[in-house]
This record gives C-alpha cells, sequence and structure tokens, in this order.
C-alpha cells in the first residue's frame, strides 16, 4: 500500500511538473516572439536614422544650392540692370 501510495504522489508530481514545463515552454514563446518584435523594431528605427540622416544631407545640399542660385540670380539682376542703364 505504501508503494502504491508513492507511485501516485510521484505521478501527481510528474503531472504537475509537465504543467509547470508546458507553463514555461508558452512563456519562452512569447518571450521570443517579444524578443523578435524589439529586434525588428531595433533595424526598422535604425534603417529609419540613416534615411533621417540621408535626408538632412539631402536637405543641406538643396539649401546649398538654393542659396547660390539667388545669389547667381541677384548677379544676373544687377547686370542686366547696369546694361539697361547704359543702353
Amino acid at each position: 500500500m505504501q508503494v502504491f501510495k508513492q507511485h501516485c504522489q510521484i505521478a501527481e508530481e510528474y503531472h504537475e511538473v509537465k504543467k509547470e514545463i508546458a507553463l514555461l515552454e508558452e512563456r519562452k514563446k512569447e518571450l521570443i516572439a517579444k524578443l523578435d518584435q524589439a529586434e525588428k523594431e531595433t533595424a526598422d528605427a535604425a534603417q529609419l536614422a540613416r534615411e533621417f540622416e540621408a535626408l538632412t544631407e539631402e536637405n543641406r545640399s538643396l539649401k546649398l544650392a538654393q542659396s547660390q542660385c539667388v545669389e547667381q540670380l541677384e548677379k544676373l539682376r544687377i547686370q542686366y540692370q547696369k546694361r539697361q542703364g547704359s543702353s
């Protein structure tokens, strides 16, 4: 009878351990999914940072080009006015 009681107790403990393993495996899957999502977000953030840097550089170049065009236009206006005045 004692052996049977031990057997039942061990079987019960075994069942509890299996339940705990199943819960831990489920938690592991959840954590892996969260990790994958975090890695994806980090990669996305890095890509956005690179795009931002490229666009910032392009914006700087365009502002410089615009400034040079404004200067050139002003020089041309001055030359045109001088020609009109001398005619």
